[in-house]
């Protein structure tokens, strides 16, 4: 039971991760919004509670700092500057590092861990010898024991556990535990209710506890401890004194030695002075039964707080305030692919009813054909309904790729900000996954190669913070991601000249400037000339495209000089269905994805264009496009008496358009993706298969692949297609 809590509270803690980088995000773009401090805050001290029930202690140690010097912040005693919002910023690295460690296991770098936390107590030194030696700079006597403190109460106890609260993970035992942190704790255990073993229900709560607390804490945080088994419990507690006589004679102490002196008790109720910081809502967490009580420095209690607090709240507020975040439900990724799997058996099955009905060639099958189309119309939505489940927005992986950047920027020693656009953009989870790797290569290369110094930039009459921006959008049933910087640019003639070093490319070759920037792309290219931990071995673009590749996507550069660059990925929406064109080449079935067509026409003798000795042009309405024979780009032979086949007009990510020859077309329908990984290794010019109505296996063909090794390959295709029809 305790180990699938603790997953779950892992799997809230991204959601919290999450959350507080977006914050700091905002902070760090000068939105100091007291909302959004108190987000921060909340989230990590959420993490830190939740670290407790489960015996973290490094990580509780780590967020206890963090959110203390967080807590200052909100409070308006420390102000948020660049140093601070940078130092704020590596902690929240740290701290996501710190869950993966709690999580997977492994350890962290102790000198980083002990050099942020002299860097967070700084802020709080700073403020406890501000708090310390201020009354006494004013001229009167120094401040005396925080009395109030030491004015212990005896608190009463009776603690009665439901059955409901063991069926929600919580532990009696952590409570008590909670307990004894405030002050001197006595537990009895009363078990007069307990029944005989024949008539005990094991899923019966029968035991109750009498607890004796004598603790300088007020009432409120005792009773903070019990909050996340409110509900689940019968609980009472008496005291022999009152909260609101302590919290009256502390409000008398505190005007005594001034307001500026601050709070006197760390564990009283805070009296905020007149000039205090921006109400807030009051603090509720809502992390779930995992966050722990906490241990008694933890806390801030301010009873006088709530009142205020909903007096400054806005009727906006109030209202968003109840209705509360959408109610959500945690799935196994594996039940979604199994569903997924039965939906696409589904639509292989009506292919195969439409596919025998056909054949039975009977007079009036319109009742049938109609009940089909309602058939394929409700796979369809059910196949679209489960695709959503599986869709997720990109925004935590594009809010990982800022810290991405950090790195990047201080490993070099270059100024670099990150904007990312279209974060709720969604994708396939599957495909989430796999492309943070190639956006982390992208990022750092464009931070090492892409950026200037900022020397250079402001030589250059730019910022010296060099801006890269990450965004994603739909695009014709496909996502396009772009990564975008403003830097210098690809260097085309150093890039051609190591390229013809490395034996890349003939010394001799002529290449276009599209041509010359995807040889970033061939393996080995490197323009580093030292290696280093981000670049100079040879290894990362080659990398980037045969993941995308691997994800049935395209990648593309565009560059300025002087400007920047720009990565362009396009990638399916997801991993299991699509829609295709079903085609004839070289006798063989095979399917051509319907988002790289533009449109499709049947040729004549007077639409084709010889082009040299090798080269075909077709002419459509005045241009020329190359022809690319699919058949002999997959090495397939084709009968001689063939007629002039069809065309497939398509458009690579670079703009240009080439048209693929095939025999015919059959049909647009719906296919299911069948990966070929294991199977049969990687084939050029195809991207996966599919099963159709027949019960035949068809390949999915990848134009752009089939266009590079097909009739337009080659580097001077291009140039001898410019010349051809400037001529």
């Amino acid at each position: 039971m305790s180990g699938s809590i603790q997953d779950t509270f892992f799997e809230e803690c991204e959601e919290l991760l999450e959350a507080m980088d977006e914050g700091l995000t905002a902070v760090e773009g000068g939105d100091h919004d007291p909302e959004i401090v108190n987000a921060v805050f909340r989230a990590v001290h959420s993490i830190k509670g939740g670290a407790g029930a489960f015996g973290l202690d490094e990580l509780v140690g780590f967020a206890h700092k963090f959110e203390t010097v967080f807590d200052e912040v909100r409070s308006n005693k420390v102000q948020l500057d660049t140093k601070l919002i940078q130092l704020l910023l590596r902690c929240s690295d740290h701290l996501a590092d710190l869950v993966a460690v709690a999580r997977d296991g492994g350890s962290t770098d102790e000198e980083h861990h002990d050099t942020l936390i002299a860097g967070l107590e700084e802020y709080l030194d700073e403020e406890e010898e501000e708090l310390t030696f201020e009354p006494m700079g004013l001229g009167g006597p120094a401040a005396p024991p925080p009395l109030a403190i030491e004015s212990e109460k005896n608190y009463t106890i009776r603690f009665q556990p439901l059955k409901e609260m063991f069926g929600t993970g919580n532990e009696p035992f952590f409570l008590f535990q909670a307990l004894s942190e405030l002050g001197d704790l006595k537990v009895v255990l009363d078990e007069s209710e307990l029944p005989g073993f024949d008539s005990m229900d094991m899923a019966e709560s029968y035991l109750a506890w009498d607890l004796e607390l004598t603790s300088s804490e007020p009432q409120s945080r005792v009773e903070a401890v019990f909050e996340f088994v409110e509900g689940l419990c019968e609980l009472s507690i008496a005291s022999d004194k009152d909260d609101e006589e302590e919290a009256a004679a502390l409000e008398a102490l505190n005007a005594a030695f001034g307001a500026d002196a601050g709070p006197l008790g760390s564990g009283l109720p805070e009296v905020t002075p007149p000039a205090a910081a921006p109400a807030e809502a009051p603090e509720t967490d809502t992390s779930g039964p995992f966050e722990a009580p906490a241990p008694a420095e933890e806390v801030k209690v301010a009873e006088a707080e709530p009142v205020e607090q909903a007096e400054a709240a806005s009727p906006e507020a109030a209202k968003k305030e109840q209705r509360g975040p959408k109610p959500t439900l945690r799935v196994e990724l594996e039940r979604v692919d199994r569903l997924i799997n039965a939906v696409g058996e589904l639509i292989i099955n009506h292919s195969m009813l439409a596919q025998q009905i056909a054949n039975l060639n009977a007079g009036d099958m319109r009742d049938v054909e109609t009940e089909l189309e309602g058939f394929k119309n409700l796979a369809r939505d059910i196949q679209e309904g489960v695709m959503a489940i599986r869709a997720q927005p990109v925004k935590p992986l594009f809010q990982r790729m800022a810290r991405i950047v950090r790195e990047a920027s201080s490993a070099t020693e270059k100024q670099a900000k990150l904007i990312n656009e279209g974060e709720n953009t969604e994708v396939d989870k599957t495909v989430i996954e796999r492309l943070s790797d190639p956006l982390t290569h992208i990022l750092r290369n464009a931070v090492d190669h892409g950026l200037e110094k900022p020397e250079d930039r402001e030589a250059a009459g730019k910022s010296r913070v060099g801006e890269i921006r990450l965004s994603a959008s739909h695009r014709s049933g496909s996502v396009c991601i772009e990564i975008k910087d403003d830097g210098a640019g690809i260097n085309r003639p150093k890039v051609k000249q190591i390229a013809i070093e490395k034996g890349l490319i003939p010394e001799n070759a002529e290449l276009t400037d599209s041509e010359i920037d995807n040889l970033l792309f061939l393996p080995g290219f490197s323009t580093a000339k030292e290696v280093s931990n981000l670049s100079g071995r040879g290894v990362g673009m080659d990398v980037v495209k045969n993941a995308v590749t691997g994800l049935g996507g395209r990648i593309s550069i565009t560059s300025t000089p002087g400007k920047g660059s720009t990565f362009t990925i396009i990638l399916p929406l997801t991993l299991a269905v699509m829609d295709g064109m079903v085609v004839s080449v070289g006798g063989q079935t095979m399917v051509v994805p319907i988002t790289s067509i533009v449109e499709t026409m049947r040729g004549s003798d007077d639409m084709i264009n010889s082009l040299g000795a090798d080269g075909t042009l077709l002419s459509i309405r005045g241009n020329f496009v190359p022809i690319c024979d699919v058949a002999g780009a997959l090495g397939l032979m084709k009968p001689d008496d063939q007629p002039p086949g069809v065309y497939l007009l398509v458009e690579t990510e670079t703009g240009q358009r080439s048209a693929l020859a095939v025999d015919d077309i059959h049909d647009q329908r719906q296919v299911v993706i069948k990966s070929l990984d294991g199977v049969c290794g990687n084939i050029p010019g195809v991207a996966a298969a599919t099963i159709l109505g027949d019960g035949k296996i068809a390949m999915i063909l990848d134009p752009e692949s089939i266009i590079s090794a097909g009739g337009t390959a080659g580097f001077d295709t291009e140039r001898r297609m410019s010349n051809a029809i400037a001529s």
